[in-house]
């Protein structure tokens, strides 16, 4: 991609260009970079099977001096019927972290890039290290700058074990000498499974507030990246009724622990603890060096610090800070229209929530006077 001709130059004269999967890969190997999976063509076939969304294109920011400084791969997605791209996880800096003035103009030249190329485009989603005017929260999507990462780097599954935290290392071991839980790696049965698996979904969203997304997003996504890239893990009692489960994606030596799900029996079990260590084993095996929890609390997301709790006990460095996701509009007047007229909808579902809570109130209040005056009940009818 470039500038449009009539643009003005940026101080550091930096510049932005498309590039195929295959250099885009290559610059990252040569970087000593593991791409995260958002970023690679595994993706891409994720992506191009969903409705709504497509792969938009790749992009490389270099320095003045032509040297890569940073990937970027876009998804087009949409909001209420308008358009805007998602760069998942990036941009992947390559070396040292970036300065405020190099996220800065990375975020002029795509913006200004994006217009010119693709117009219709309202904003773009990207992530950044340092705060700036121009930075919007996002809209509709939670967003997290927190997450846990762990170190499978280890010599046996012992000394993984070892590197969690005291409370992590009990909870794990009462749960593996219970004889009933067992754990498996179903990903050859992922679709013969999921059905069950989904409704355990629905009761963690129930319990932890959260809308799962179709169960049909879940079979595309396991399908799509293949077994090499996601993989299924399970526990059981006794074989049979599953108790929790987790999706990993896997790409290079870097996983991510993308969704995990538990019944209330699982949690009481500490069934979920012991499937986060046999999966960690697991994912060693297959190579994996780095292993992303994804996501926990922060000042962004306190809706996240019970899980980040969860989570931080498997490893003695706890939560670390990462780039979080943020808006920019490409469209800033179209852009401030969207957070106008979801903080409409937004107002009018809180008050019909409202309103139905006060009615659930009254009829509470008119049943209890009716069950001990039955001229009251006639009254409340009329």
């Amino acid at each position: 991609m470039t500038l449009p001709e009539n643009a003005t130059p940026l101080a550091s004269r930096g510049s932005m260009r498309r590039i195929d999967w295959e250099t885009f890969r290559r610059i990252a190997e040569e970087a000593g970079t593991t791409l995260p999976i958002e970023q690679t063509a595994a993706w891409d076939a994720f992506d191009a099977a969903m409705d709504g969304r497509e792969p938009w294109g790749r992009l490389v920011y270099e320095t003045a001096a032509g040297q890569p400084r940073a990937l970027i791969s876009l998804t087009r997605m949409n909001v209420r019927g308008f358009p805007y791209l998602w760069a998942r996880h990036a941009p992947v800096w390559l070396g040292q972290e970036p300065s405020a003035a190099e996220e800065a103009e990375l975020r002029e030249l795509l913006t200004e890039g994006v217009r010119f190329h693709d117009p219709a485009v309202v904003f773009v989603r990207l992530h950044c290290t340092h705060p700036a005017p121009g930075l919007h929260e996002l809209l509709q999507t939670m967003a997290y700058d927190h997450t846990v990462i762990l170190d499978l780097d280890r010599p046996d599954d012992d000394a993984f074990l070892a590197s969690f935290k005291p409370r992590g290392r009990r909870d794990v071991r009462k749960a593996l000498r219970n004889t009933e839980l067992t754990y498996h790696d179903e990903t050859d049965r992922a679709e013969e499974v999921f059905a069950e698996l989904y409704q355990i979904l629905l009761e963690t969203g129930d319990r932890d507030g959260f809308h799962a997304a179709p169960e049909e997003t879940y079979r595309t996504m396991l399908r799509t990246l293949g077994p090499d890239h996601c993989r299924l893990y399970v526990a059981r009692r006794n074989g049979g009724q599953a108790l929790a489960w987790s999706i990993d994606t896997v790409w290079g030596d870097g996983a991510g622990r993308y969704y995990a799900a538990s019944t209330a029996e699982g949690r009481r079990g500490r069934a979920a603890d012991a499937l986060l260590y046999k999966e960690g084993c697991w994912l060693r095996e297959r190579g994996v060096r780095t292993w992303d929890l994804m996501g926990a609390g922060s000042e962004r997301t306190p809706e996240l610090n019970g899980v980040g709790s969860f989570k931080g006990k498997f490893t003695a460095e706890g939560t670390v800070a990462i780039p979080g996701p943020w808006d920019v509009p490409v469209r800033p007047r179209v852009y401030a229209g969207l957070v106008r007229a979801l903080e409409l909808k937004h107002r009018a579902e809180t008050g019909v929530a409202s309103l139905r809570e006060r009615l659930g109130s009254l009829r509470s209040e008119r049943d209890d006077h009716a069950d001990g005056d039955p001229e009251a009940e006639a009254s409340a009818r009329q």
